[in-house]
């Protein structure tokens, strides 16, 4: 028996072999594990590699795709910005010449001729274009490019036809823009088929 209490040595337990870290601080195999157990840690490492390829490409994915959309706003803006600046820059000399026309001081005839030419010149724009009246008058009413204001009781023309323009309607190619505002004659003489 130790006289002392300072004689006495405190033995430290050890750490057993089925656990802790090698010296290189890699865990230790169980003591007895199965090997299976080896297969399955790697199968969960590699598994987990992929995990992290497959989020970090749905993140590449992700930013991809919102940039080809932000570029194809972009491109559409620019082709619609390009598309209305060709429309108006065929419009500007009928613009200046409306200019011209106002400062003119000729006689209201005079002004009036100058009126038609600039509708003749505007005209032939929106044929370029593609822009095209709606035949109204003496046309039968068509109630998808037509729009009845009223009606007009005549007898010298056939029910259901246009009697008078009121608003011309225009076509680009076949879409309607906007329909013809229209009278509809009413024929009391003849009778609906």
């Amino acid at each position: 028996m130790p006289k002392h209490e300072s004689d006495l040595t405190v033995v430290e337990p050890q750490e057993s072999a089925t656990s802790g870290s090698a010296p290189d601080g890699a865990p230790f195999a169980e003591v007895g594990a199965p090997p299976e157990a080896e297969a399955c840690r790697t199968e969960i490492e590699q598994l987990k590699g992929e995990r992290d390829q497959l989020l970090d490409r749905v993140a590449r994915l992700q930013a991809e795709f919102e940039n080809a959309r932000k570029r194809a706003e972009r491109e559409r803006i620019d082709f619609r910005d390009y598309a209305t600046g060709n429309v108006v820059e065929q419009f500007l000399p009928v613009v200046d010449n409306f200019e011209l026309a106002l400062k003119s001081g000729g006689s209201a005839e005079q002004l009036r001729h100058g009126v038609e030419l600039i509708v003749k010149q505007f005209e032939e724009i929106l044929r370029t274009l593609q822009v095209n009246p709606i035949p109204t008058v003496g046309e039968i009413f068509d109630p998808r490019i037509h729009e009845a204001l009223g009606s007009v009781e005549r007898d010298d023309m056939p029910d259901q036809h246009v009697a008078d323009e009121i608003r011309r309607g225009y076509k680009l190619r076949e879409r309607l823009l906007r329909p013809a505002m229209v009278r509809v004659v009413h024929n009391p003489n003849q009778k609906a088929d």
